[in-house]
C-alpha cells in the first residue's frame, strides 16, 4: 500500500475545462485547467529555484489537450497551448487539491502585483456557481 493517497479515477471535464480527480481515501478535487497550467511542475514554469520561476499570464482559456498516465505515479498532461513538459505525480496532485484556495488566492495576488488581470471568471467561483465543490473529503460527506 502506498504511504499517500493515489487517485482511483481522473476524469477530464473538456467542455468546462475540469479536471475531476477522486482518491482512494475519499477525497475528491475539481481542478480548474487553467489553475494546473500555471501551477504547472515544469522547469519552464517552476524554474530551477523560486528565483527563476515565470509568473503565467493569459492562460484562462487554456484547457488539455491530452493526459496519459505514467507509470504507477503520475500523470502528463498536454495544455492546448502547447505545454506539455510537466509530470504531475499523485502527490503533487493531491496537494493542488488540498490546497487550492491559498494557491489559487496567491496566484491572483501574484498577477495583481506584477501588473496583470485576469480577463475571464474566476474558475472557482464558476464550480461553486454550479454547485460542484473545488474539493470534497470524507468527512464532509
Amino acid at each position: 500500500m502506498a504511504d499517500h493517497p493515489l487517485p482511483t479515477e481522473i476524469q477530464l471535464h473538456r467542455r468546462s475545462r475540469v479536471l475531476e480527480i477522486h482518491f482512494d481515501d475519499g477525497a475528491r478535487f475539481r481542478l480548474p485547467c487553467e489553475y494546473l497550467r500555471v501551477y504547472s511542475p515544469s522547469a519552464e514554469v517552476r524554474g530551477h529555484s523560486p528565483a527563476q520561476a515565470r509568473l503565467q499570464v493569459g492562460k484562462e482559456g487554456v484547457n488539455i489537450a491530452d493526459l496519459h498516465q505514467v507509470g504507477t505515479y503520475a500523470v502528463k498532461i498536454r495544455f492546448d497551448d502547447g505545454h506539455d513538459s510537466g509530470l504531475f505525480d499523485w502527490v503533487y496532485l493531491y496537494k493542488l487539491g488540498r490546497a487550492w484556495q491559498p494557491l489559487w488566492q496567491d496566484y491572483l495576488t501574484r498577477l495583481r502585483d506584477a501588473g496583470h488581470r485576469r480577463t475571464a471568471p474566476d474558475p472557482f467561483e464558476t464550480l461553486r456557481a454550479r454547485d460542484e465543490a473545488p474539493a470534497t473529503f470524507p468527512q464532509d460527506r
